[in-house]
Formats: C-alpha cells, structure tokens, sequence
C-alpha cells in the first residue's frame, strides 16, 4: 500500500495550455506559495511525483496516472471557479475517484471568492459539479468550503486528512476561525 501523504489538487482546464486562461493559474500560485520560505503553507503534490503526462496522453493513461497520484494522497482540494460545473472529462471523474474509491475529504475552494464563506449560499452551490453535489447531497462525501486565500487553506489542510475528516458534508468555517487566522481584520 502507497504512503498516502500527498494533497491533490483538481481544476477544470478547460483544454487550455495557456495558463492565463483556466484555473491553473490558481494551482501554480499555490505551488508557489509552497516555494516561498517566509510562508507558512507546504504541501506534498503529487502531480510532481511519479509519471508525468504529456499534452498527446491518451484519455486511459490519464485517468490511470490520475488514479495513481489520488491513491498516493490524504486530501483533494478542488479550485472551484466559473467552468468547473462544465468539465465533462476530468474533473468529474477525479471527484468521484476520490470520493468513491479513496474516501478522500474535500476542501472545496472557491477561486473567484476573496471573502470569508460563513454560510453555503446557492451562488456556490451553482457552481459544483454534478458529481460533487450528488455526493454532497447523499452524504457519501465530507467538505469544507473555504475562499481561495492562502491561511485559510492552509488551515484546512493543516486540519482534514484521512484520519481527520470534516464530520459535515458541506461545512464551512465560523467567523471565529476567520478572526484568529486574520486578527479579526479583512480576510
């Protein structure tokens, strides 16, 4: 059995190599905030480990390094922005990968929302997946849903593993969470 410390990440691409178009941008911030010493966010990514893919992969070597680098992690965070619920490939099918066949949690993080997200309103739950609202609404998942700022992932990722599971569906942090991760200033 693989030691499972990694934390994926999932977005939607939207068949774009230019990463000025589609989430991705949010992903390589995010390794970038890992590169940066004076910042207190690291993650183990499992996309830079084992086989890399190229941009000529077929559909089954895809979902089968996919299915590799979800067995080798703790947690999935899935960047959520305006075409996430139009993904037809991928994205769907790393969700229910990882909820289905790892029992991974979820931190859902929302990539167009600088805001704190004390409440689940309708605006974000417009933008999930199919996959990801059916498992949501039939209790066969656990999240977290949190703005895409750099402190509150990293608490979440600090907090939900596989041993450490949100013990909600939909979760979301309070106002005081917020308050000790900002000093009670802006987000």
């Amino acid at each position: 059995m693989a030691y499972r410390n990694g934390i994926y990440v999932a977005f939607a691409a939207d068949g774009n190599t230019d990463v000025t178009k589609s989430d991705i941008k949010y992903y390589n911030l995010m390794k970038l905030w890992n590169l940066m010493k004076n910042r207190d966010f690291q993650f183990i990514n499992p996309h830079e480990k084992g086989a890399m893919l190229r941009s000529g992969s077929k559909e089954l070597t895809i979902k089968k390094t996919l299915r590799d680098r979800l067995d080798n992690s703790k947690v999935m965070i899935l960047l959520v922005g305006n075409t996430t619920k139009l993904d037809t490939d991928f994205v769907p099918y790393e969700i229910q990968y990882a909820i289905s066949s790892c029992d991974l949690p979820i931190i859902v993080c929302y990539v167009n929302e600088r805001n704190r997200i004390t409440t689940l309103q309708q605006r974000f739950k417009n933008l999930w997946p199919k996959v990801l609202a059916d498992a949501i609404n039939d209790g066969t998942t656990h999240t977290i849903h949190i703005p895409f700022r750099q402190r509150i992932l990293n608490q979440a990722l600090n907090q939900f593993n596989l041993s450490n599971r949100p013990t909600y569906h939909d979760g979301v942090y309070g106002d005081d969470t917020y308050n000790k991760l900002y000093n009670a200033g802006e987000i």
